[in-house]
């Protein structure tokens, strides 16, 4: 069985901490026997913002997960470290869509895939700190990842930017009114989504305490908030991470 490597790629090291564990977690948990080999995956990590991904880990590890960050693709200025991570982030993307190995983008992820591409990344479909509803496509249908998840599932999302069109060569695998882009696939081997597929409704609750002050809700409002994210059933976007799993890894 070959590892999976969580690629970090958050300041906050107490927030990437318990990233890593929800990505863990929603890999290796099995609700069903149909998910049971998956329980055996090896989840390493690798913390891009502190160092470059060594170009021997693009084929050391079947498959890479990348976290969320508080970084944007359209920040006007950005510093060396954001600059070292998006290119770290587009090295993987390229060996996915070459072949070496594949990948599943997250968030701010998703950003630096569609700008890669070709597509544009704006600021005119940003989501609340909330649970959204999410509606398969047709292709999403066929998808080995996605097939599953059925017509429609509900997926936390928190983010400023989005990206405003598939980027040329992808596949709308997701969508909604508010992002038209919630995911993609790109070839067969690069997944990409807009909403956190990882955490559970405590783990989001706990992650806002991270970013309270940080413009993804207002701050007056956490408990209000915090609340609505606790009542919400976000089941079916953890077991796209463990089809990936099995698909790639196990």
């Amino acid at each position: 069985m070959s590892p999976l490597l969580y690629v970090c790629v958050r300041p906050e090291t107490a927030a990437a901490d318990a990233e890593y564990a929800s990505f863990d977690r929603a890999i290796r948990e099995a609700p069903s026997d149909a998910a049971a080999s998956t329980a055996q995956v090896r989840l390493d990590r690798w913390d891009l913002v502190a160092h470059a991904l060594p170009e021997r880990a693009l084929d050391s590890y079947a498959g890479f997960v990348i976290g969320g960050s508080p970084f944007n693709v359209t920040d006007a200025a950005k510093s060396d470290v954001q600059v070292r991570v998006e290119r770290g982030l587009e090295r993987i993307a390229r060996a996915a869509l070459g072949g070496r190995t594949a990948a599943f983008f997250t968030c701010y992820g998703i950003g630096v895939v569609t700008r890669m591409l070709g597509g544009t990344v704006g600021l005119d479909t940003p989501e609340p700190t909330s649970a959204s509803q999410v509606s398969a496509t047709a292709d999403a249908a066929t998808d080995p990842i996605f097939g599953p998840a059925g017509a429609s599932y509900s997926a936390l999302t928190a983010h400023k930017e989005g990206s405003r069109a598939v980027p040329p060569g992808a596949v709308l695998l997701g969508t909604n009114d508010a992002c038209p882009v919630q995911a993609y696939r790109v070839g067969d081997r690069l997944y990409a989504t807009q909403f956190h597929p990882e955490p559970t409704p405590r783990d989001f609750a706990d992650r806002m305490h991270f970013y309270r002050s940080t413009g993804y809700f207002d701050p007056t409002a956490f408990d209000a908030v915090a609340a609505a994210v606790l009542q919400s059933d976000v089941t079916e976007p953890p077991q796209l991470l463990r089809r990936f799993a099995q698909t790639f890894a196990a």
